[in-house]
């Protein structure tokens, strides 16, 4: 975070889930950076990355790990966004993105600051 920040940008998360439950996810894990709510998945609609869970999984998330994505998200669609970095300009150009269906999966930090040094030097 603070090289993050060094480098003149902000990290923000963005989820599907209720205003209250972000904020409880924010305060529970103690993140240090803003966590937007998308509802409906507006911005990840717009991105591509929405997908349905199927119904034997719908029963697993509810169920079986405790979260049940229709209180949270404050809608009954079972949709999801597939988990996403972009660094992003200040022009709203998308500079660098990574994208995996296997959310253990994200884009190192290393790269993040790697985009944001190649962002900065072209400024």
């Amino acid at each position: 975070m603070p090289q993050i920040a060094a480098a003149g940008a902000s990290l923000v998360a963005i989820t599907p889930e209720l205003p209250d439950h972000s904020l409880a996810t924010a305060q529970k894990n103690g993140l240090g950076f803003e966590v937007l709510s998308d509802l409906g998945n507006r911005v990840a609609r717009q991105c591509g990355l929405v997908f349905q869970l199927p119904p034997d999984l719908r029963d697993l998330y509810k169920y079986g790990f405790g979260n049940d994505l229709a209180v949270k998200n404050g809608d009954d669609s079972y949709e999801l966004p597939i988990p996403a970095t972009f660094v992003i300009a200040r022009d709203g150009t998308i500079r660098a993105a990574f994208v995996d269906p296997d959310y253990t999966q994200r884009l190192e930090p290393a790269d993040i600051l790697q985009a944001l040094r190649t962002l900065n030097a072209a400024s």
